[in-house]
């Protein structure tokens, strides 16, 4: 199982980016995907978390400006990041809980992360 994020790069402040990450390889089901973000020397935090159902959760410093979604057709997971805030800058990392075949539980995968830089 692969996850390739894509979507990263420079912004000013209060701009927008969005991120897209698509899972790919021998995958039976996809649970809940989720965007973790990290910066040097901190612990990777939790973004923003959707389910299989689209039930979503986010993190208190980014309700309201970052909205995350999925299309499960495609097995992608996104993030769609508005009034970005020097603060946002990190890499940032999909996550993906996956069922593949020939297995019996679901196991996390993580994609290679994407840096966003906020900078004027």
């Amino acid at each position: 199982v692969q996850l390739q994020a894509s979507g990263g790069g420079l912004v000013q402040p209060g701009g927008s980016l969005r991120l897209s990450c698509a899972a790919s390889g021998r995958i039976v089901r996809i649970n809940n995907m989720a965007w973790y973000r990290q910066v040097p020397a901190n612990q990777r935090e939790l973004v923003a978390r959707i389910s299989s159902a689209g039930s979503t959760n986010y993190a208190d410093f980014v309700r309201g400006r970052f909205t995350i979604s999925r299309d499960n057709g495609k097995r992608t997971v996104y993030l769609q990041m508005d009034s970005l805030e020097p603060e946002d800058t990190a890499v940032y990392y999909c996550n993906a809980d996956v069922l593949v075949v020939g297995t019996i539980r679901c196991e996390p995968y993580w994609g290679r992360g994407t840096l966003v830089t906020v900078s004027s």
